[in-house]
């Protein structure tokens, strides 16, 4: 059974909006999503009342869940996104979740490095839960622009991680990117570690991705591609992929993601559609 047909739909009374960083922290009541929820998925919110034109939904991961509710970080930066943050306490949102592929086990037994850019971070927290409680040692790196866009830092100190921090401005943590952090721990952590996940802008993913293959180590990215369904239907998140064949397919991040290898995704060919991909003489028949 995928991610997708384990999914519902459901109205999702918001229990708490609080402020994180320099974002908002929405709790929903969601029982049946948070029953089948893992590390790595997302849920995709309906946004704006029934006159609004805000059409389409909006998609976040999953930071935290219980028994009942599940949390996502939101980042006010669109119409759609600030009409979210404005809802008050008890505003019941249509929501569909989980969604996505969870986050691959790592091989073997050994130690992980997560890496967070911004409220990409938030996804990691349940991951390195997980991988926590089985014993595994666990370096996160997070970074972001300054320290008010910093999350998560308490919670995965908290979980027994090791956390290094970077900010673009040095309000925080070394003065840089998080990727120069990272560069920073391949003579050691990062040799030593299982794999590498990581969540946040594209460019850092890119950059992740290629200080883990020069170091030889597996990374599994956590994609932030705009997603207009959040079910496959739409094709508004695709991004080139190198299949298991060796061709390269445009791959919907919402179904065949939002984690991929980090070896797999053509970086510097993401919001276009290369020549070689299968089916590109079509597309640009049309």
């Amino acid at each position: 059974m995928t991610a997708q047909q384990q999914a519902v739909q459901r109205p999702c009374r918001i229990e708490e909006s609080a402020a994180i960083g320099g974002y908002t922290r929405l709790r929903l009541d969601a029982p049946d999503i948070a029953e089948r929820a893992r590390p790595g998925q997302f849920v995709a919110v309906a946004v704006g009342d029934s006159t609004s034109s805000l059409v389409l939904r909006r998609a976040f991961a999953l930071y935290q869940w219980d028994e009942r509710t599940v949390c996502v970080v939101v980042d006010a930066h669109g119409a759609g996104t600030r009409w979210l943050t404005d809802q008050p306490a008890g505003t019941v949102l249509d929501v569909v979740g989980p969604l996505g592929r969870p986050y691959p086990e790592p091989e073997g037994e050994g130690p992980v490095v997560v890496v967070g850019g911004g409220y990409g971070a938030a996804t990691l927290v349940p991951l390195v839960a997980r991988l926590r409680a089985q014993g595994r040692g666990v370096t996160a790196v997070l970074g972001a622009a300054t320290q008010a866009r910093l999350v998560c830092v308490t919670e995965l100190e908290g979980l027994g991680a090791e956390v290094l921090v970077a900010t673009d401005d040095g309000s925080t943590g070394t003065h840089g990117l998080v990727t120069d952090l990272l560069r920073g721990l391949a003579a050691s952590a990062l040799r030593e570690a299982e794999a590498v996940y990581a969540c946040g802008p594209m460019p850092m993913l890119a950059a992740t991705a290629d200080v883990a293959a020069r170091v030889g180590v597996a990374c599994w990215c956590s994609v932030e591609e705009s997603m207009a369904c959040g079910i496959g239907v739409c094709m508004t998140c695709v991004l080139p992929v190198v299949d298991d064949d060796g061709a390269t397919r445009m791959m919907r991040s919402c179904v065949a993601g939002p984690t991929f290898a980090g070896s797999a995704v053509r970086w510097a060919d993401v919001g276009t559609i290369p020549s070689d991909c299968v089916g590109a003489g079509m597309a640009g028949e049309h």
